[in-house]
C-alpha cells in the first residue's frame, strides 16, 4: 500500500498545484487587463493549442504503454501456466519410479509461483521467493536431467521434456522483467510539468470573464490528476487499485488439476 499512497498523494498534489497554477495565470491575466486597454495578449492560440496538443500525446503515450504493459503482463501469467502445464505433462516420458518425486516438486513449484508476487509491495519477501523458485528449477532441472540419462528411459524423454522445463525457466526470467519495465521518471516529471502549464494557460485565458468558473477549473484540475493517477496505477498493477491477480488464478487452476 505504501506505493499506492505515495501515488494517490502526488495525484492530490498535483490536482492542488494545479489549482495553484490556474489561479496564477488568472491573476497575470487579470493583472495585464487593469494595465492595458488592449486586453489580453493577442495571438498565443498558437502557443496554446501546441502546449495542450503535446499534453494530449503525452497522456495518450503514456496510458496506451501503460495498458499494453498491463495486458503483457497477464497474458505473460497465461503463458507460465502453459508452460508448465507441458512440461508437467512430458514428466509422463520418464521412468515410472523417476515420476512421483517430480511431480511433487511440480506440485511444489506451482504453489510458489502462484503466491510469488502476492506481495509485491514487500521487495525482500518477494525476491525471497523468486530465490526460492530458482533453487527449486535447478532441483527440477538436475532431476529430470538425470532420470532422462537413465538406461531404461525412453528415447525421447529428455528430447521433449528438457525443452519444456528451458522454457518453463525462461519465462520466469520474462515475468520478472516485464514488473520492472516502466517508462523513465522524466516522463512523468514532463506529464507533471505539462499538467501545471497548461492549467496556467487556461487561467490565464479565462482571466476576461469577471465571474470565476469554478466547474471547468476543478473539472480541469480533477481530469488531469486522475488520468495521471490511473496511469500510474497501471504501471504497478501488483500494488494499486488496477490489479493483474486475478490472472494467477489460472496458475491455482493448474495446481488444482494436477493429481
Amino acid at each position: 500500500m505504501e506505493l499506492t499512497l505515495v501515488a494517490i498523494v502526488s495525484a492530490a498534489a498535483l490536482f492542488v498545484a494545479m489549482l495553484a497554477f490556474n489561479e496564477i495565470g488568472r491573476r497575470i491575466g487579470t493583472n495585464r487587463l487593469a494595465h492595458d486597454a488592449d486586453g489580453l495578449a493577442h495571438g498565443i492560440g498558437g502557443v496554446d493549442g501546441a502546449v495542450f496538443a503535446l499534453l494530449g500525446l503525452l497522456i495518450a503515450f503514456t496510458f496506451s504503454g501503460a495498458a499494453s504493459r498491463f495486458e503483457a503482463r497477464r497474458q505473460l501469467i497465461t503463458q507460465e501456466a502453459n508452460a508448465i502445464g507441458t512440461a508437467y505433462l512430458r514428466i509422463d516420458l520418464l521412468p515410472a519410479d523417476a515420476q512421483p518425486e517430480l511431480r511433487d516438486l511440480f506440485r511444489r513449484y506451482v504453489d510458489l509461483r502462484s503466491v510469488a508476487y502476492a506481495n509485491a509491495a514487500d521487495r525482500a519477501a518477494t525476491a525471497a521467493k523468486l530465490a526460492e523458485t530458482a533453487a527449486m528449477q535447478e532441483s527440477i532441472w538436475a532431476k529430470a536431467l538425470a532420470a532422462g540419462r537413465r538406461p531404461d528411459a525412453t528415447a525421447p524423454a529428455a528430447m521433449l521434456l528438457l525443452p519444456a522445463l528451458n522454457d518453463m525457466i525462461d519465462i520466469t526470467t520474462t515475468r520478472e522483467t516485464a514488473t520492472r519495465d516502466h517508462p523513465p521518471p522524466v516522463i512523468y516529471l514532463l506529464l507533471a510539468g505539462l499538467s501545471l502549464v497548461g492549467s496556467l494557460l487556461v487561467g490565464y485565458g479565462m482571466a476576461e470573464d469577471k465571474r470565476r468558473s469554478w466547474l471547468h477549473t476543478v473539472a480541469f484540475a480533477v481530469v488531469l490528476s486522475l488520468a495521471v493517477y490511473v496511469i500510474v496505477d497501471l504501471e504497478f498493477p501488483r500494488v494499486g487499485f488496477i490489479r493483474v491477480d486475478a490472472a494467477d488464478r489460472v496458475l491455482v487452476e493448474l495446481r488444482n488439476s494436477m493429481r
